[in-house]
């Protein structure tokens, strides 16, 4: 049986838009577009000691944890990243999530800067028919790290719900 899991996903629409005035207005992409334009490697040092995983919010993440995120940003052409500013804060998914018609389940920390609650976990499971939304209290963006124990039981235990 097929089924879907989101974690800490951009759907189903990031940026502010009339028909979507909860979300993050476009400035703040366009100076993630800038910061990478600047200078690439210091925006995911800064992303990774900052919202990214909470550290500005004082989670202890290992060096190692934001070293391995700094190395996967740099790993990607500067062009694709670029471009997928754009991408991932303006694609509109709205329609695609209505649609599903699997089991979903639909993880999001409440205290993501990245893509915030309300804008992405929140939201997606409002749209997906019969979506099951874990919130994970305090987590931030990267809690395929940071909760990484936990994100793993629940998905075993939703796929086993599914399963039965």
């Amino acid at each position: 049986m097929a089924q879907l899991v989101l974690v800490s996903a951009v759907p189903p629409l990031m940026v502010r838009r009339k028909d979507n005035p909860d979300g993050v207005p476009v400035e703040v992409f366009d100076g993630i577009r800038a910061s990478s334009l600047a200078d690439r490697s210091q925006t995911y040092r800064d992303l990774a000691d900052g919202p990214f995983f909470g550290r500005n919010r004082g989670r202890d993440v290992a060096q190692g944890v934001r070293d391995a995120f700094w190395l996967q940003g740099m790993q990607a052409g500067a062009r694709n990243a670029y471009e997928s500013i754009a991408a991932f804060s303006a694609t509109d998914f709205r329609g695609d999530l209505a649609k599903v018609d699997v089991p979903t389940l639909v993880v999001h920390g409440d205290d993501d800067q990245v893509v915030p609650f309300a804008v992405g976990g929140q939201a997606t499971a409002a749209l997906v028919p019969h979506a099951k939304l874990l919130v994970y209290p305090g987590a931030p963006h990267g809690i395929t790290d940071t909760h990484k124990e936990q994100l793993g039981a629940d998905l075993l235990a939703f796929l086993q719900e599914v399963a039965s």
